[in-house]
């Protein structure tokens, strides 16, 4: 029976193939070199099988060599379903080929055998496909650091750009890097736990573990609104190890994404002088610890942006603001040592929160206040 069959697996082969061409669309779309393949590997499996099935003392098949013949470049061109519904291909006409030229009381040996061998087939097929993406993983790994490591160090050129499009990376604007303590566990799966959660936003995400530190980078047009990358953030910030988060400012581009880096970064270092700040936190909400930690930008950005202004408002808003501070934040107390109404100081707190951003009446931001007069007095 065996010899039998050894003579008609050219046959066989040349049937399976026709009957791929004819079922599977995707097939006839091939290039002739990748039918050749498939065409190789049909072959292999049918003759694999015929020399099994001959063996006076079988063992369990061993199949994993049927597909060594083929280059590893398949793996990309055919996807996993697409090799089942071959292998499901080659099986059928396999099959009816034996009734053709079995005997009848041979068939049901056969048929059972088939069963038996296709099922090895279909686990080789299968840890092939589970290594090579295993490989592609590991590669993606990779290069995802490397450009992190490239954008985190502003190193960021038309090649890093190409690499991060390789990852999937498509915005052109709204970039923000947030960085945080890596996890104790493994952080391959923090990393692509935060990549779902940024994809369910509709945002790109590029990820690596630096050392103790995770870092991520964000980007989508939706970041450049107040408060929406925190609240991003805040819905994968469990993924991130114990201590604190901290989110830069969103910048336009990929290659500008430094900036974010440096303030990120920066409000990472400072963010322990600050144990009750929210998870996560705003680089700008870290400006004092920042300063105070030598922060030459923070230090700036306190005494440009809260000092300056009030300076340039004038209205006697610069002498209530140090007033109120130094009457520990009461109002009358200030209206007395200013000899003016209580409500002219209330007006007064309110243009100073209008023109800084920052509420004189709020601790955290009265101490934010103070710390940027003292700097923009020593600038002045």
């Amino acid at each position: 029976m065996a010899k039998r069959l050894a003579g008609t697996t050219a046959a066989m082969t040349t049937a399976t193939v026709a009957e791929m061409e004819e079922r599977h669309p995707w097939f006839r779309e091939l290039d002739a070199e990748h039918r050749s393949w498939v065409g190789v590997v049909a072959r292999a499996g049918i003759d694999g099988f015929v020399t099994w099935f001959a063996d006076p003392d079988p063992q369990a098949p061993t199949t994993t060599d049927i597909f060594g013949a083929a280059p590893r470049a398949l793996t990309r061109k055919i996807s996993l379903s697409q090799t089942v519904e071959l292998v499901r291909t080659t099986i059928d006409v396999v099959e009816a080929q034996i009734d053709e030229v079995a005997p009848r009381g041979d068939r049901p040996v056969l048929h059972a055998a088939i069963v038996g061998y296709s099922r090895e087939v279909a686990f080789a097929a299968a840890e092939i496909y589970a290594k090579a993406a295993e490989l592609r993983g590991a590669w993606d790994a990779r290069l995802e650091a490397l450009v992190v490591d490239a954008v985190l160090r502003g190193e960021t050129d038309e090649t890093v750009l190409s690499r991060a499009s390789t990852l999937g990376w498509r915005s052109s604007g709204g970039v923000v890097v947030v960085v945080g303590a890596a996890p104790e566990s493994e952080a391959g799966p923090a990393v692509e736990s935060v990549r779902r959660t940024a994809s369910a936003a509709g945002l790109d995400m590029l990820g690596a573990v630096q050392g103790d530190r995770l870092v991520v980078v964000l980007g989508g047009a939706a970041l450049v609104e107040p408060g929406a990358a925190t609240q991003v953030v805040s819905r994968f910030v469990e993924c991130f190890g114990d201590g604190p988060v901290v989110v830069g400012p969103p910048v336009e581009h990929l290659m500008d994404a430094a900036a974010s880096t440096r303030e990120a970064f920066s409000g990472f270092r400072a963010a322990p002088a600050w144990p009750e700040a929210p998870r996560p936190v705003d680089a700008s909400d870290l400006l004092p610890e920042r300063a105070l930690s030598g922060d030459g930008h923070a230090r700036r950005a306190l005494a440009g942006d809260l000092y300056d202004p009030l300076v340039a408002a004038g209205g006697g808003l610069l002498d209530t603001l140090v007033t109120f501070l130094d009457q520990g934040l009461q109002v009358e107390a200030a209206a007395r040592a200013l000899f003016v109404h209580a409500n002219t100081v209330r007006y007064r707190l309110r243009r100073i929160h209008e023109v800084t951003g920052y509420s004189p009446t709020d601790p955290r931001d009265a101490y934010a206040l103070r710390l940027a007069l003292t700097l923009g007095r020593l600038r002045r």
